[in-house]
């Protein structure tokens, strides 16, 4: 099984995508953003590579939808759970120094 930093560096996905999330990436406030973006209420959050994982599910559930054209795909969603993975794995950093790269654009 690749390491979370594999995993997220393994995505693919498109550039407007990318864009979007990195501009939106030092708004991000993981207080705030992570219960909202994970859908829990009223609990703890979960440690940074636990929330790593759970985001990195949403996300490929949300690029599934996304290339099968599905009428409930939100756009907006996809951009603020990819802002919140690339946030998550720059607090991951923090704690396992070493190169970290986000997502990255096809070609």
């Amino acid at each position: 099984m690749q390491d979370l930093y594999g995993m997220v560096s393994a995505l693919r996905r498109p550039r407007l995508l990318v864009t979007a999330a990195r501009f939106g990436l030092d708004d991000y406030i993981r207080d705030i953003h992570l219960p909202r973006i994970l859908r829990m209420a009223g609990s703890s959050l979960p440690r940074t590579g636990t929330a790593l994982i759970r985001l990195l599910d949403i996300e490929e559930s949300m690029d599934a939808r996304r290339r099968a054209g599905a009428a409930d795909y939100s756009v907006a969603r996809h951009v603020e759970v990819l802002v919140a993975v690339m946030a998550e794995t720059r607090l991951l950093a923090v704690f396992r120094p070493g190169p970290v790269a986000g997502p990255s654009e096809p070609g």
